[in-house]
């Protein structure tokens, strides 16, 4: 068995001294390329031939290297060696070869059918797939549909009264949002006045205790000022009723409506679209392949031409409205704005209250007139 597996080998001697070291002798380099020789061509290990010894077998093949101690032991260096496959490490071969993924996959697809969970996990990957498949596909339609109208080559819809409407509302809601930025300044500034003139008439106040010669002018105008706080107080009431109402109506009612129009605008851009996508097709070739792009394309502008149509509906719808509910909102609005200015700088306190009454405006109480915990017993 070691003669068929050895093949021919040569012999040659190593002297070893008494210590251990070997000879410097003219066999030295041929004992090197023979080892070299033996491990290029020893086996490759990317084949199926597998040292036996490797795997826990026996070894097949023996190179004594020298003498040890002074015995002379022949060494034996093979030129080829050929090494038969070990059926163990073959074995342990397909056995690892079996758990690699592909195989994996096979032996799960074979063990049975996949379960409920799988199944829904898959369904939701495609419906997700699907879904950004659709926005790709809308958003590059509208973005060629954009840029076309944006350099004059495409065609649009247009609604000259509706768009008209539209542009009115966007111009009166910026003039609407320079009289609340203005309004609330005079708010501000008005409420500074007050302060003012309450710190000014608790100084007379005080100076009309503390100076006995004077004591009846800084009495009658710590009463002056103490009188036009309180109608400033009554007047900034107003004032900030005002603020909130065209607030909400600038900032709300308005807003909404122009979201709805944002909305349209898109669901005009979305139509125009597809109405050019189909026309660009029934201008081509008449094959099965175009015809069923052409049923498809038909079907997309239907859908996105009843969205555009609704969307429509639900502007001019709004747009009545807000007309409506401006008016009603601004006459009650100015005509509480210009009697309660006129009552206050008229002096007449009568009036004034009278106005805030009328319009069922609030006044909040400040802390300097809440009664005192005595007053409350």
């Amino acid at each position: 068995m070691t003669d068929g597996i050895m093949g021919k080998a040569a012999t040659m001697e190593i002297a070893i001294n008494s210590n251990g070291d070997t000879a410097g002798l003219p066999e030295d380099d041929g004992l090197e390329q023979d080892l070299q020789q033996v491990m290029v061509s020893g086996p490759n290990l990317n084949e199926t031939s597998i040292v036996s010894g490797g795997y826990g077998g026996t070894a097949e093949a023996i190179i004594a290297t020298g003498t040890i101690k002074g015995t002379r032991v022949k060494a034996l260096a093979p030129r080829s060696v050929l090494i038969s496959p070990s059926r163990s490490a073959a074995s342990r071969i397909a056995s690892q070869g079996n758990t690699s993924p592909g195989c994996s996959n096979l032996h799960q697809s074979q063990s049975g059918p996949m379960t409920g969970s799988e199944e829904s996990s898959r369904g939701i990957a495609g419906e997700k797939f699907d879904i950004v498949k659709k926005w790709g596909i809308n958003t590059y339609k509208c973005t060629k549909q954009l840029i076309s109208e944006r350099f004059g080559r495409g065609s649009r819809t247009v609604d000259l009264e509706l768009e008209a409407q539209i542009e009115l509302l966007r111009d009166t809601k910026r003039k609407y949002e320079n009289v609340l930025r203005l309004a609330r300044a005079l708010t501000n500034h008005f409420y500074n006045l007050v302060q003012t003139q309450r710190a000014l008439g608790e100084s007379f106040s005080d100076l009309s205790q503390k100076s006995p010669e004077l004591q009846e002018e800084f009495g009658h105008n710590a009463d002056t000022q103490k009188l036009l706080c309180k109608n400033g107080e009554t007047l900034l009431g107003a004032i900030n009723f005002f603020v909130s109402s065209i607030n909400t109506l600038v900032n709300k009612t308005m807003e909404d409506t122009l979201l709805t129009v944002k909305l349209f605008e898109n669901a005009r851009l979305e139509y125009d679209a597809y109405r050019t996508d189909l026309e660009e097709l029934n201008l081509g070739p008449r094959d099965s392949l175009t015809l069923s792009k052409i049923d498809l394309a038909q079907q997309l502008f239907l859908v996105h031409k009843e969205k555009y149509e609704r969307l429509r509906s639900d502007v001019t719808i709004k747009l009545k409205f807000l007309e409506e509910n401006k008016v009603k909102v601004m006459h009650k609005q100015l005509l509480l704005f210009h009697n309660a200015i006129s009552a206050y700088f008229a002096g007449n306190q009568q009036q004034l209250e009278q106005t805030l009454k009328q319009f069922n405006v609030k006044m909040k109480v400040s802390s300097s007139e809440k009664p005192s915990w005595l007053e409350e017993q």
